[in-house]
Order: C-alpha cells, then structure tokens, then sequence
C-alpha cells in the first residue's frame, strides 16, 4: 500500500476520491494530512455521489468543532455530487491556484 501510494503522489495532479471503502478512506486520509502538513498544495475533491461522504464531511465538521483541528489548519477538500462536475472543479480550483503554486503549475491546469 505505501509503494502504491507513493506512485499515486508521485504521478498525480490532484487527487480524487469516488465511494469506495477502508483502503480509499485511507488513501485520501493520507493525501488531506499531507496537505495540512504543507506537502503538497494539490486538489483533493470527494466525488459525493448520493451523498456517500456525507458521514466523513460530519466527522471532518465535529472534530473542527470539538478543537481536534487546530483554526489554522484548513483541511481543503472539493466536493462534486456529480461525475461530470469533477474535472469543471478540478479546473477551477488549478485556474484559481495562488500564484507561485508549485503543485498546480500551468502544465498541470492543462493536463486536468
């Protein structure tokens, strides 16, 4: 799993997650934490379809609300409830990218 992980970082623009189970829980656990933790500044978007990530975006709420998430660290994550408004979102947020953005250069924008 960390090899693969570690490909998937390596090679990916950004990173999202459709329904899925303990494994893709995990993988974008690790992609949020790197972000937090100022590794990497790439999109990660839930695909929430029918609201399947409507529990974690609660839990996500709760412990931002319960102080278990420090103010100052966002936990930056996109959400389309539908397949076809992932890539318009993944978009935006690569055109909408600070200045400077190493992880979102122009090349990037483009490929997404």
């Amino acid at each position: 799993m960390h090899a693969r992980k570690r490909l998937m970082f390596e090679h990916s623009d950004a990173f999202v997650a459709l329904p899925g189970g303990i494994g893709t829980l995990e993988e974008l656990v690790e992609q949020l934490t790197w972000q937090q933790l100022g590794r990497h500044s790439k999109p990660v978007l839930l695909a929430n379809i029918d609201g399947f990530w409507e529990p974690l975006l609660a839990l996500i709420a709760h412990m931002r609300a319960t102080q278990f998430i420090r103010p100052t660290l966002s936990v930056d994550i996109l959400q389309a409830e539908r397949v076809e408004d992932i890539l318009p979102r993944l978009q935006a947020a690569a055109a909408n990218a600070p200045e400077g953005t190493a992880a979102l250069t122009p090349e990037m924008a483009r490929r997404l």
